[in-house]
């Protein structure tokens, strides 16, 4: 913990959460802080519980962390950041994390009507299947089902491989979204980067083809130059609506 020794208000949290581009480079920064909040962050909500995601420490202390800063196009909130993290998509592994989940779910149905049981498990050894697999023109398939399907009753659109890369990279940035905030409820701040050479970071970390970089987030205590800005968002009346 830093200077904010005290915890914070949750709305106290999200008002004081600034991208901070300049970390103190002298200040005591306890790395175990971000294992907690990594830790945290996986308890985030994520598209059918399937946890397609990986998170990747690269504190100071490593030797990749300066090759790592020059990727991120050698801005300063990578170059002084006291650890990196990048946050990673793993659409490639939705066969285990399905196998995973219907493990857990037999192990929670074992009591139960083998109706229910068969029910349950059917999401996981069924649609996911459908939705997760990858091969010619099946996209362009599942499009098609979910329009004729959508003609006679609601229907979930968003079928498509972009559809759900799209799906997995929505659930890492919730995850990435609760890191943050649990950083910053610890005293210490962050800032998201997309501004990286996302070939040259896989790479690096030597990650499979089949994984993606979501984000990479810069942590340490903030300096005050490392606030731009006061703050500015667009009318509330302009974003939030009703109808």
């Amino acid at each position: 913990m830093n200077k904010n020794t005290d915890k914070l208000d949750f709305f106290q949290i999200i008002q004081e959460r600034r991208s901070v581009r300049i970390f103190d480079q002298n200040g005591v920064f306890n790395h175990q802080i971000v294992q907690k909040c990594l830790e945290a962050s996986i308890l985030s909500p994520n598209s059918s519980n399937m946890q397609l995601w990986e998170f990747y420490r690269i504190p100071e202390s490593s030797n990749l962390k300066v090759e790592l800063s020059n990727l991120c196009m050698g801005q300063k909130a990578a170059t002084t950041a006291r650890e990196l993290v990048v946050v990673v998509t793993r659409r490639d592994l939705w066969k285990s994390r399905a196998k995973s989940n219907e493990a857990y779910i037999r192990e929670c149905y074992k009591d139960a009507d083998p109706k229910k049981l068969q029910r349950a498990l059917s999401y996981y050894t069924k649609l996911v299947p459908k939705l997760y697999k990858r091969f010619p023109f099946w996209s362009l398939g599942k499009k098609g089902i979910a329009w004729f399907v959508g003609l006679k009753r609601p229907m979930v659109r968003q079928v498509s491989d972009t559809d759900v890369r799209i799906s997995v990279h929505k659930s890492a940035a919730l995850a990435a979204m609760t890191f943050m905030y649990a950083m910053k409820a610890e005293g210490y701040d962050t800032c998201p980067m997309e501004g990286f050479d996302s070939i040259r970071v896989k790479k690096l970390l030597k990650l499979p083809s089949g994984a993606e970089i979501n984000m990479i987030i810069g942590c340490g205590i903030g300096l005050p130059e490392g606030i731009y800005g006061d703050r500015f968002r667009v009318p509330i009346e302009e974003v939030i609506l009703e109808r």
